[in-house]
C-alpha cells in the first residue's frame, strides 16, 4: 500500500466522520481529475464542497418528500397544459416559485373528477420540499378521520399543534364524501390554527357555491372559506378527464358540461370573493 494511498484512506474516514458522505466514494475520481486538470487547490476546494452541498440538499429534499407522504410523484413540468388550456401556465409556474408559502397564503384547486387537480398539488407539494419547506399530503377523508380519533382519544390539542407545523398542508379531494357537523367543526379548527402561519392547498370537485352542502352547514362553511380566501389563488380547471381522454377520442362518451366557476386571482381584498357572495348566504333582518 502505497503513502498515497494511506493518505487518501486516513481523509476518507475524516470526511466520514464529517458526514461529507458524497465526498468519502467521490474523492478518488475527484483527486485524478483535479491532477489530470491540473486545477488550483482553490478550484478543487470549491469542485468537492459544492458536490457535497448539492448531495446535502437533495438528501434533505429526499426526506422531506418522503416525510410529505404523497400518493406519487408527478412534476409540475410533466402537466399537460395543451390539454387543459383552461389553465394559465403563468399562474401555475408563478405558484412553482412557492412565494405563496413565503407568504402565507392559500391555493384552491377546483374542477371535476379527472383533470389534474392532485396532479398540480403535488407538483407544487414536491417544489416546495425542494426549497426546503416542509409539507404534507393528506386526503380530506384521511384528515377528517385523523381530527375525529384524536377528538375522540381527547388528544385534539396535541394533533392541531403537529398540523400548524408544516408550511404548505395539501388537502386533496374536498367534496368528494360528505363531512358531518363535527367533521366540519374540526377542519375548521385546523384552518383557523393555521390562518396567516401556514399555507394550505386544497383540491376539490366541487364549486365554493357547494360547500354549504360539502360540510353540511353553511355558517361553518362561510368561516372556513373566510380564512382560506382572505390570502389565496383560486384556479379552476373547466377541461376534461385524463382518464376519459381516449374513450371520449373513440365517441363512447359524450362531452361533458364544463365546471362554472370563473378562474380568478385572488391577492388583495378588492378581488377577494366574500364568503356570503360564494354561498349566497342568506341576508335576514
Amino acid at each position: 500500500m502505497t503513502t498515497l494511498t494511506v493518505q487518501i484512506e486516513r481523509i476518507q474516514e475524516q470526511m466520514q466522520r464529517l458526514r461529507l458522505l458524497r465526498l468519502v466514494d467521490e474523492l478518488p475520481a475527484l483527486l485524478q481529475e483535479a491532477s489530470k486538470k491540473d486545477l488550483a487547490y482553490s478550484d478543487f476546494l470549491e469542485e468537492v464542497l459544492s458536490r457535497e452541498i448539492a448531495a446535502k440538499h437533495e438528501r434533505h429534499t429526499a426526506m422531506k418528500t418522503a416525510m410529505a407522504r404523497f400518493p406519487f410523484q408527478k412534476t409540475i413540468e410533466s402537466f399537460d397544459f395543451k390539454f387543459q388550456p383552461s389553465i394559465d401556465p403563468k399562474v401555475i409556474k408563478d405558484l412553482a416559485t412557492c412565494r405563496f408559502i413565503a407568504d402565507t397564503d392559500n391555493i384552491l384547486l377546483l374542477g371535476p373528477p379527472g383533470v389534474g387537480k392532485t396532479h398540480l398539488a403535488v407538483g407544487l407539494g414536491l417544489k416546495a420540499c425542494a426549497l426546503g419547506y416542509r409539507t404534507a399530503f393528506t386526503t380530506a377523508a384521511g384528515l377528517i378521520a385523523t381530527l375525529m380519533r384524536a377528538h375522540n382519544e381527547g388528544r385534539l390539542e396535541e394533533k392541531l399543534k403537529l398540523l400548524v407545523q408544516p408550511k404548505l398542508l395539501i388537502v386533496d379531494e374536498i367534496g368528494y364524501l360528505p363531512i358531518d357537523r363535527l367533521g366540519a367543526n374540526l377542519f375548521f379548527q385546523l384552518v383557523s390554527r393555521r390562518y396567516e402561519r401556514g399555507a394550505i392547498l386544497i383540491t376539490s370537485n366541487q364549486s365554493l357555491t357547494g360547500w354549504g352542502e360539502v360540510f353540511g352547514d353553511r355558517v361553518i362553511a362561510t368561516a372556513i372559506l373566510d380564512r382560506l380566501l382572505h390570502h389565496s389563488t383560486i384556479v379552476n380547471i373547466k377541461g376534461e378527464s385524463y382518464r376519459l381522454k381516449e374513450k371520449r377520442k373513440a365517441g363512447l362518451l359524450t362531452r361533458s358540461e364544463p365546471f362554472t366557476d370563473p378562474v380568478r386571482r385572488s391577492d388583495s381584498a378588492e378581488n377577494t370573493p366574500t364568503p356570503e357572495l360564494v354561498l349566497g348566504a342568506d341576508r335576514r333582518s
